[in-house]
């Protein structure tokens, strides 16, 4: 509750950013205001929505719990697609799930392993989530791999937004098995130490209609939030000389997740890594399974379609992030080496993310390199 109040305080920036819209203060002043008010209020989405799903029980409140989990991404999203910046959309997906399997991850390891030494968590939930987190990749990988062969002949662009449509439909699905076999597993296996937390924190603090109304109001904060963060980025990234993609698979995750960033460190500190690992694996996995494909059914409201078909270099990341990912959390213990391993991972990328020029991001896949890495 403490690290909440702390955020809360960043909730000076909404104003502050409208009062930057309405007396004109430029770009960049609005962006970075804007940035600094979503952060608190995405907190406050996450905060009410665990309060409510602590008062459904852990079946309703879990479902909705997950699809609520992402929200602030979601919002921030649907404003850049409504912009036609189909490019940074794709961009923070892959950077919400890098940020979660290597800078979320390898933090809360180097903090929890630091404070606890070598630290135990449940093999077997970790396992399944590992694999998961590769059929994402799979599943993310293939439209791109496919994409030059649909795209032959005159018909080609219907087929490859088809292929997208399907496999999205794929992705919900096995999204919506994961989340059965998590909750209709055992207490003593998956989400324990998950519904511990959420009842042990919201049970007893917060009655229904409070929480659904800070639900309302963080949610249109967000909304007015990101409207004025995704109307800037062109702007932004030209007075700042950072390209539209380093802002979105770098810049944009940060933004809309560091609440939840925050609440897995603070976990692995207290040397609870079945739910580090849950909030970390875990949101990757929403994010892959469920935002990435109804951000490409949500595109369909607008002019520029977003397909799953992704730059060479960001499958090369997410195929890195994913296995090394795996491999760190296949043994059922954990150390600090391994997250500062997991950071080291994240600042490579992050430097070439940031010296890429905007012209190679937007260049055609290499299908040649992309078709070793889904065999």
């Amino acid at each position: 509750m403490s690290s909440l109040l702390n955020v809360n305080l960043l909730l000076v920036f909404v104003p502050l950013t409208l009062l930057a819209r309405a007396a004109g203060l430029g770009d960049v002043a609005v962006f970075l205001a804007a940035s600094l008010a979503i952060i608190p209020l995405a907190a406050l989405v996450g905060h009410s929505t665990e309060a409510v799903a602590a008062r459904l029980g852990p079946g309703l409140g879990g479902l909705i719990n997950a699809t609520l989990g992402n929200a602030a991404e979601l919002i921030i999203t649907f404003f850049a697609l409504r912009q036609g910046l189909v490019e940074l959309v794709k961009a923070s997906v892959i950077g919400s799930i890098l940020g979660n399997l290597l800078l979320v991850l390898g933090l809360s390891l180097l903090v929890g392993g630091l404070k606890n030494g070598t630290q135990q968590f449940d093999r077997r939930v970790a396992s399944v989530n590992a694999t998961l987190v590769i059929l994402a990749f799979l599943a993310l990988a293939i439209p791109t791999a496919f994409d030059e062969g649909l795209l032959t002949g005159s018909e080609g662009a219907g087929r490859e937004l088809l292929f997208s449509e399907g496999i999205g439909i794929v992705m919900i699905v096995l999204y919506g098995l994961y989340l059965l076999y998590t909750f209709r597993t055992p207490k003593d296996t998956v989400g324990q130490d998950v519904q511990a937390e959420a009842h042990e924190t919201h049970a007893d603090q917060m009655p229904m209609n409070q929480a659904l109304l800070l639900l309302a109001a963080s949610t249109i904060g967000i909304v007015l939030m990101s409207e004025s963060l995704v109307g800037t980025v062109e702007a932004v990234g030209k007075s700042l000389g950072l390209s539209e993609f380093f802002i979105g698979i770098i810049v944009v995750p940060l933004i809309g997740n560091v609440a939840e960033h925050l609440v897995a460190i603070q976990v692995a500190h207290k040397n609870r890594m079945d739910l580090s690992l849950g909030i970390s694996l875990g949101s990757s996995l929403q994010i892959a399974l469920f935002v990435a494909p109804v951000l490409v059914f949500m595109s369909l409201l607008f002019e520029k379609k977003l397909v799953l078909v992704f730059n060479t270099y960001e499958i090369i990341a997410l195929a890195t992030a994913s296995i090394v990912a795996t491999l760190v959390s296949q043994d059922g213990e954990s150390n600090w080496l391994e997250g500062a391993m997991l950071l080291v991972v994240y600042v490579v990328f992050g430097f070439g993310f940031f010296l890429l020029p905007e012209a190679a991001t937007h260049a055609a896949p290499h299908r040649s390199l992309l078709l070793p890495l889904i065999r």
